[in-house]
C-alpha cells in the first residue's frame, strides 16, 4: 500500500513539474532549475549520510545535469559577455566539485555547491521577470568615465 501511494505521489509531482515547465516563462524556468538543483543536492547529502551509494550517484548526476544541461546551456555566449563567461566557468567548477563529491562521498563539496546555487538563485529572483534582459543597454557607472580616462593617462 505504501509503495503505491508513494509512487502515485511521485508521479503526480512529476506531472505537476512538467505542467509548470510547459507554461513557465524563461525567468521562471531558470528559477525552477535552481530549485531542482538544490533539491537534488539536498537528496545527495541525505543519501551520503544514510549510506545510500546508488541513490547518491543518481542525485549528484541529476544536479550536474541541471547545472550543465539546464543552467549552463541557457547562457548566451556573445563577444564581451563577461557575465556569461564567468557563469560558465562557475557552472563548470560546480560540476567538477560534484564529481569529486560523488567519488569521495564528500558532503562539504555538496554544501559548497548548494551555497553557490542558492546565492545565484537569490540574485536571479531579485530580477523583475517582466524586464527583457536582452534589450537592456548597459549604462556606465558615474565614476566609470573618470576611471577610463585615468587608465588612458597612465
Amino acid at each position: 500500500m505504501f509503495t503505491y501511494t508513494h509512487n502515485a505521489a511521485k508521479h503526480y509531482a512529476m506531472i505537476n513539474l512538467e505542467s509548470n515547465a510547459l507554461v513557465a516563462d524563461p525567468h521562471k524556468l531558470i528559477s525552477m532549475l535552481f530549485e531542482g538543483a538544490v533539491i537534488s543536492l539536498n537528496q545527495a547529502e541525505f543519501d551520503i549520510e544514510n549510506g545510500k551509494l546508488t541513490e547518491k550517484c543518481t542525485s549528484i548526476s541529476k544536479a550536474i545535469d541541471i547545472i550543465l544541461l539546464g543552467l549552463d546551456a541557457s547562457l548566451k555566449y556573445e563577444s564581451g559577455n563577461k557575465l556569461g563567461e564567468n557563469l560558465h566557468m562557475l557552472y563548470q567548477y560546480m560540476a567538477h566539485q560534484l564529481t569529486l563529491a560523488n567519488l569521495q562521498s564528500d558532503t562539504k563539496r555538496i554544501q559548497e555547491v548548494r551555497h553557490l546555487i542558492n546565492e545565484l538563485k537569490g540574485a536571479w529572483n531579485t530580477i523583475d521577470p517582466s524586464v527583457n534582459l536582452t534589450t537592456i543597454k548597459r549604462k556606465p557607472a558615474a565614476n566609470e568615465a573618470g576611471a577610463q580616462n585615468f587608465a588612458r593617462a597612465v
